[in-house]
């Protein structure tokens, strides 16, 4: 896995109008976890992208009725099969973290790049997820030199009380014993 310009250069491409730029470019530190499903609970549809892209019908489900005015995005997406879509360059803000703190920072955007998982709380990722999630991460680590093994959290870790995510279906132990080999 490469990178070029702040992109994975083997991944899908769809650029998301929602992302600004960090205010400390070169602070690219945190690396948060996330998962999505649109419809709730279901995958391989495209209403993932359309949410991060604005496009995104109410008319299609209920659900999207209260979502589709929402402007949020992330820097990846990794569908169950392990593809990978970024929406946003990892030097750019991607807006995926809301009201959050780490460790004492607030404004999560800021500092961090955002992964989500194809999935739910509740239902176990695939292998291939944790095998593209690895790869990404590794090579992360190798070009960002702020981020590290210890800079790895759950969007529920950085807002407690509002979000779950990645959930209890997620395996830390796999994710870490992955990025050991």
């Amino acid at each position: 896995m490469h990178l070029a310009e702040h992109r994975i250069t083997d991944c899908c491409q769809i650029i998301s109008p929602n992302f600004d730029e960090r205010p400390d470019p070169d602070d690219i530190s945190l690396i948060v976890i996330h998962c999505i499903s649109l419809p709730p609970g279901e995958f391989g549809t495209a209403c993932i992208d359309q949410l991060f892209c604005n496009g995104l019908n109410p008319a299609d489900h209920t659900y999207f009725e209260s979502i589709h005015q929402l402007k949020v995005s992330a820097h990846l997406l990794i569908k169950r099969t392990g593809e990978t879509t970024q929406y946003v360059p990892f030097n750019l803000r991607a807006w995926h973290a809301g009201m959050s703190e780490y460790q004492g920072r607030q404004r999560c955007n800021d500092f961090s790049i955002g992964i989500e998982l194809e999935g739910t709380d509740t239902i176990p990722y695939t292998s291939e997820q944790y095998t593209q999630l690895i790869a990404v991460i590794d090579c992360l680590l190798k070009h960002y030199p702020k981020l590290s093994r210890q800079a790895i959290t759950g969007h529920c870790d950085i807002a407690p009380g509002r979000k779950t995510d990645p959930g209890p279906a997620f395996d830390w132990d796999r994710l870490f014993k992955g990025l050991d080999q």
